[in-house]
């Protein structure tokens, strides 16, 4: 099964009909990270975006794993589609992928803990019923993207808050590489990929793309799944 379905076109980045929006941006590199503050964004708007997730010794570590997995060629080309529509489509998306299944070094396995503690918390606050968290690393190219897409395949109920972690050191506004996510009414919100920053949302609610940027782009991508509904496969 492909990460990720792709169901609309690339939209191209600046279109007159988007209002970008900077506020949360500038909210969340003004305060630590805390589980209660990214949950009341997810029950306030369905999206939230939190600094430090993670501390700089584990960030680290996690983007030298990224790195090191890529030097030894176990990054491949993610693809889209689903089962016997699976395919590769560079101009699509043109990331490269490797699916943590099962942690080999410190800085997976602490990453995961913290994962699964958030997962916690979610349920807690949020009674989402969310069973696990399934994620890779990712590195997209200089000048590579993803067109716009959600998150949830279809025919499947099962992926419900996508959640991304960024890995990226010094990362500048001018480096590109955005999230953008689409909040609807023609508007939308861009994410700076900034290290330690973790972006969540709700799987079926956001369409979102990720723009090209000038310097290869780093980051552990997944999703919190829930337990799979009566009616659907």
């Amino acid at each position: 099964m492909a990460p990720e379905e792709t169901r609309t076109p690339a939209a191209q980045a600046g279109q007159g009909s988007q209002g970008t929006s900077t506020g949360s941006e500038v909210e969340a590199t003004s305060r630590a990270f805390t589980p209660a503050r990214l949950i009341d964004q997810l029950a306030e708007r369905g999206f939230g975006i939190a600094d430090h997730f993670v501390d700089d010794a584990l960030l680290a570590g996690l983007r030298d794993r990224c790195l090191e997995l890529n030097a030894a060629g176990d990054l491949r080309p993610a693809k889209v589609g689903r089962g016997a529509n699976e395919r590769l489509a560079p101009e699509v998306r043109g990331d490269f992928i490797s699916w943590l299944q099962a942690p080999e070094r410190d800085a997976e396995q602490r990453l995961l803990a913290k994962l699964d503690a958030l997962r916690a918390e979610l349920n807690r606050a949020l009674m989402a019923g969310l069973h696990d968290y399934q994620g890779h690393f990712a590195i997209y190219p200089s000048g590579a993207s993803y067109a716009r897409h959600f998150d949830r395949l279809v025919g499947s109920d099962v992926r419900a808050i996508s959640a991304a972690l960024y890995l990226n050191a010094d990362w500048r506004p001018e480096h590109g590489g955005q999230l953008r996510i689409y909040t609807g009414g023609g508007s939308c919100e861009d994410v700076m990929p900034q290290g330690g920053r973790l972006v969540a949302f709700l799987s079926d609610r956001f369409e979102h793309e990720v723009l090209p940027a000038t310097r290869e782009r780093l980051s552990f991508t997944g999703w919190f799944r829930r337990r799979p509904l009566e009616g659907f496969v």
